[in-house]
């Protein structure tokens, strides 16, 4: 494993100590305070006010600084909440949103503004939350969805700690969308054509473009710690430094937008589409997770004996998982290219299966020091908007702990040989998320309606579309 890591030094001016979660209401003057003077001082001209979308996709505005420094009651439409990866609207829109298609007020979150390093003038980015007029958090929003659940946790007296790891491919500008995709050339001059599982020299070969994106990330205080080589020709993956859920979803969302302006100043596409290549892996985003108690920073995932041995909490949240997974998929696998990696690859997870250091399980369970106990959950694809996702296996766990359940017993051989259990394309998932009332209380009825609304609407405008393979082999022989 390479070892490409750096020290991390705080996200911003006004970093406070982990908290539970963030809370619901706006940001008090003297936080707004601490973010003007940290324009300031930095001369910043511009300022991107970023929300994350459906998509995990950033929507905002950029206004000047000097506006923004008066402006805290900066407005979008809340039906960017309520629109489709095609820019398309679902039937039913008018009834996810308001009649009069209001919009919503946006407050800044100090803790999330960084420079924007590729940015000519001196620029800062800021991440927004989406507020009613009335002041009441925008059920429609995926950041307040996740805090949502953050919120229960820590009526638990728990706050969750996450770990993502995200992969990704590099691969040559594609201005035309029939052509398939192919991975770039290196230093070498010569673009991968064997797999290079975590090969120091196969990751060098993109030095150029990594030395960049590390730069960036420094400059913008992400938590980037270690990055390898995956199976796939031109697939690199990055490690995130554990930390809460929330500041761990802003960093993968940044992130993405890091990593794909380091590719495209070096003319190639950096990519998180879960199946890009017919004939490679494709991307994921595993979550590890564990659960500290609020009062002593104690783990309760750690058993008694510590090895294998893990508290009956555990065991709850272990079952939460196994039982709602399953109905969660639809924020796991997201779009419909998400099920090629699922159904079809060699090494995504076919079932909810769990197992100590089994790489086969969507559940493993890491062999590691006891305060550091917890489960890796290896469902997610790196198409995966990183607050939903997040949200989604933190709820399925609190569940199991509030039912109380029992998992199963731990596999020790292949779980592949156990068959695939899991939805196999975006409407089975849809279909499992509408039947699942227990998560859809947990992440908001009125969110997991637009969900499901926005998502049916992206995979009825997928099946219009007529592929090169039913016009090669079906069009004159059917």
């Amino acid at each position: 494993m390479t070892t490409r890591t750096r020290s991390r030094k705080t996200a911003s001016p006004s970093r406070k100590a982990a908290s539970p979660s963030r809370k619901a209401a706006a940001p008090p003057v003297p936080e707004e305070s601490a973010l003007l003077r940290w324009l300031k001082e930095r001369r910043i001209t511009e300022v991107e006010c970023l929300v994350p979308d459906i998509t995990g996709n950033a929507r905002g505005k950029i206004i000047p600084a000097d506006k923004f420094s008066h402006d805290y009651g900066t407005r979008l439409p809340e039906g960017i909440f309520a629109t489709t990866v095609t820019g398309e609207f679902p039937d039913d829109y008018y009834e996810l949103t308001s009649p009069s298609d209001s919009d919503m007020i946006l407050r800044p979150d100090p803790d999330t503004v960084r420079m924007v390093p590729w940015a000519t003038d001196p620029t800062a980015q800021v991440i927004h939350d989406c507020y009613t007029k009335h002041g009441e958090p925008h059920e429609l929003a995926p950041r307040n969805v996740l805090r949502r659940v953050l919120d229960a946790y820590a009526e638990l007296g728990l706050r969750p700690v996450v770990a993502p790891e995200l992969e990704f491919f590099l691969v040559q500008k594609n201005t035309d969308p029939d052509f398939p995709l192919l991975p770039p050339a290196g230093r070498s001059g010569r673009p991968e054509t064997a797999r290079q599982s975590y090969s120091i020299d196969a990751v060098n070969e993109f030095d150029p473009i990594l030395d960049l994106m590390y730069d960036y990330c420094d400059a913008m205080k992400l938590d980037v710690d270690t990055l390898i080589h995956e199976s796939g020709a031109a697939q690199l993956e990055v490690n995130f430094t554990h930390a809460n859920a929330m500041d761990l979803a802003d960093q993968v969302f940044l992130f993405k937008r890091t990593m794909r302006e380091s590719a495209m100043r070096h003319g190639v596409y950096a990519t998180f589409l879960a199946k890009p290549m017919e004939n490679e892996p494709g991307s994921a985003m595993h979550i590890h997770q564990s659960l500290l108690r609020i009062s002593d920073g104690h783990n309760v995932f750690t058993g008694e004996h510590g090895g294998e041995d893990f508290s009956p909490l555990f065991g709850h949240y272990l079952a939460g998982l196994q039982k709602y997974v399953p109905m969660a998929m639809a924020f796991f696998a997201p779009n419909v290219n998400s099920y090629r990696r699922l159904v079809f690859g060699e090494v995504s997870p076919s079932n909810v299966h769990w197992g100590f250091d089994n790489r086969t399980c969507g559940l493993r369970v890491p062999l590691d020091t006891p305060e550091n106990m917890r489960v890796e959950s290896r469902f997610a694809g790196s198409d995966a908007n990183p607050y939903l996702a997040m949200a989604a296996t933190l709820a399925a766990g609190l569940l199991g702990i509030r039912e109380q359940g029992s998992p199963t017993a731990p596999i020790s051989g292949s779980a592949k040989e156990l068959g695939y259990d899991l939805p196999r394309s975006l409407g089975e998932a849809l279909d499992g998320l509408e039947g699942c009332p227990e998560l859809r209380e947990m992440l908001g009825e009125r969110f997991c309606r637009a969900y499901v609304s926005v998502k049916r609407k992206e995979y009825e405008t997928f099946f219009r579309v007529i592929s090169s393979w039913e016009r090669e082999f079906l069009l004159l022989n059917v």
